[in-house]
């Protein structure tokens, strides 16, 4: 018990030394690509350490739950590597202890930390989300830091365009400035020159207190008319000063947004409220769907009757009131007959009348299919929130019995390969979550299929992984691999048989020679047995309904004789062995490989013979 107890400690110190050091590097490498989303956004605007701490540590949050699988399938991966490559886990199975024992401290603490991710994603995470929503859409909205360039058009002040000369940055007076001012319309620009200039922003940094010095002004007072009217003579105001102040609004205080923006946001919410406005919105989106059948299931009774000429009116009404009085009479209008009685004039305005309400009923179709497309792309936006709280958790336990497993397998330990596999591992992973998420939010498949697909992907491989592992199977031996695909294509085998400089025994020529012609006898009466015409035979052989004996024991006595004869002195008896056939699984098993070593045989037992008695 005590042995037991002290390799729980060392797999768990192992585990967790290297957990702390992965998750950090995760979270850090995770944290950096979404930050580069935003690095547009966060530069130029002046912002102070204590926003930018504040952007770091709510997207620091939101990225935990994805951080976490990854630190696990690295940890795991790297740890169970260098016990296999220290020979630990040989001396651990050796013991009498299954990989699955070793497991078990780790699938505990493994849980632990499914469980934080569940809490992450359904208390801290939704709080984190919004915050850091509410604060970039500050940010955004905030202006960029005024920071005028030299020798071009800067258009950062909202109705200005302002070019720069010459900028002197220590005192920051700028020289040769044009400013153009388009606040009233185009039409009604002001342009500023100026020999210097200098810019100022107030105490309540809502607006820029601009310094002009000997400059002019010029402005069009027309309002754009001589444009329209073709006039030559541009009424305009010139003005020369020596010296001219004013403000522009520029607010370059960071104003937050108000905390309700973004509380209709699914990512916002946790697995309760999540619940709540399922159940809510889909019972919207089903009284608008019932309003939306019933208007289009009735009468079209809308139709104004104004629109029709006063006889047409007429015979309509006294048709309606007919069928009111008799509700067994139904009266037919002829449409095509009233309709060819109208004026060409009349009937224009009757087809364009017409397609005008087509339209119309068209475009508020097209409006409710909107409606009802968006409803529902809502409640599935929804029901993918709540079951990925769900499946980022299990992921944690699905990475775990990912990388333990491999790591055991591989027995490569260190950051080198392991890094390496577990990115590749967790890209996939996330290329099929994403793709499936997205398909499922659009509707093309079931959203529940569409969230669930990158575990449904990834579990049989994890399951397979600890189950070769437990068993030290040769998941990754190339030999292995390669036995199967030849024995699977009846690839053959060619014979490698060299000299032998020292022999100590001679082999026994006219045993040899025996035993040449019997192999040669049984593969003609082989070659002549009926059966190797059906292809039914074949079928049956190859699936391993039938046992050919014959053919195995041809094989065996020929590799007696090969054996027997490697050990001869004769070089070109060695060489004409190594065209002797390799009869094996592959072989025995097509039917065009059976006839072909059986001719084989028989064609080089002669030359063997030959050999022996060097005819």
């Amino acid at each position: 018990m005590q042995i037991i107890k002290k390799l729980d400690l060392f797999v768990l110190k192992n585990f967790l030394t290297l957990f702390l050091g992965t998750f950090c590097i995760s979270l850090f490498a995770v944290l950096m690509q979404f930050t580069w989303r935003y690095v547009d956004e966060l530069i130029g605007k002046g912002l102070s350490a204590f926003v930018l701490a504040k952007f770091v540590f709510y997207a620091a949050e939101i990225l935990v739950p994805l951080a976490l699988p990854l630190a696990v399938l690295l940890a795991s991966l790297i740890s169970f590597g260098n016990m296999g490559e220290r020979l630990e886990l040989l001396a651990i199975k050796a013991s009498g202890i299954s990989l699955f024992r070793v497991l078990r401290p780790l699938f505990i603490v493994t849980a632990m930390l499914a469980g934080t991710s569940f809490y992450f994603q359904n208390v801290v995470v939704p709080d984190a989300d919004n915050k850091f929503m509410l604060l970039l859409v500050s940010i955004r909205m905030k202006s960029p830091e005024l920071d005028i360039p030299e020798g071009v058009f800067y258009s950062g002040i909202d109705g200005n365009n302002i070019y720069v000369e010459r900028k002197d940055k220590e005192t920051g007076w700028m020289y040769n400035a044009i400013i153009y001012n388009y606040k009233d319309g185009a039409y009604r620009a002001h342009i500023i020159l100026a020999d210097s200039a200098r810019l100022e922003t107030t105490a309540d940094k809502k607006q820029l207190f601009l310094h002009l010095y000997s400059g002019e002004q010029f402005e069009n007072t027309d309002g754009g008319n001589t444009f329209q009217t073709g006039t030559s003579n541009v009424p305009y105001r010139r003005e020369t000063f020596v010296e001219k102040h004013f403000l522009i609004d520029f607010d370059t205080n960071l104003n937050m947004a108000g905390e309700n923006t973004f509380s209709s946001s699914a990512k916002t919410k946790g697995m309760d409220a999540l619940l709540v406005d399922i159940d809510s919105l889909q019972a919207y989106c089903d009284s608008l769907g019932y309003a939306y059948y019933k208007d289009y299931k009735r009468f079209d009774a809308d139709v104004p009757l104004t629109t029709m000429s006063s006889d047409s009116l007429q015979v309509v009404r006294a048709l309606e009131a007919r069928a009111a009085a008799s509700k067994t009479v139904k009266a037919k209008i002829d449409i095509d007959s009233v309709f060819r009685k109208k004026s060409s004039q009349e009937q224009q305005s009757i087809v364009l009348n017409a397609l005008s309400r087509a339209n119309m009923k068209t475009m508020n179709l097209e409006f409710c299919s909107m409606m009802m497309k968006q409803g529902q792309e809502d409640v599935r936006f929804h029901i993918a929130e709540i079951y990925q709280k769900i499946t980022m958790s299990l992921a944690v336990l699905l990475f775990f019995f990912i990388g333990a497993p491999l790591g055991a397998i591989i027995r490569k330990g260190g950051l080198g390969v392991s890094v390496v596999v577990s990115v590749l591992i967790f890209i996939f992973y996330y290329v099929v979550n994403t793709a499936g998420v997205k398909v499922g939010r659009e509707g093309s498949i079931p959203i529940e299929l569409g969230v669930w697909l990158s575990t449904i992907v990834l579990a049989p491989i994890g399951l397979f992984l600890t189950v070769k592992s437990n068993n030290d199977s040769a998941v990754f031996n190339k030999d292995a691999y390669v036995s199967f695909f030849r024995r699977l294509w009846g690839i053959r085998q060619k014979r490698h048989i060299a000299g032998k400089e020292v022999i100590i025994n001679d082999p026994d020529y006219d045993k040899a020679e025996a035993l040449i012609n019997e192999l040669a006898a049984d593969a003609r009466a082989y070659l002549g047995n009926k059966k190797l015409k059906r292809l039914s035979y074949f079928v049956k052989l190859y699936i391993g309904k039938v046992d050919d004996s014959d053919i195995r024991s041809i094989s065996e006595r020929l590799e007696y004789l090969v054996d027997m004869l490697a050990n001869s002195r004769k070089r070109q008896l060695i060489a004409d062995l190594n065209e002797m056939p390799i009869i094996d699984y592959a072989s025995f098993r097509f039917y065009r490989r059976v006839r072909s070593d059986m001719k084989n045989i028989i064609s080089v037992g002669e030359k063997l013979k030959k050999d022996i008695y060097g005819k």
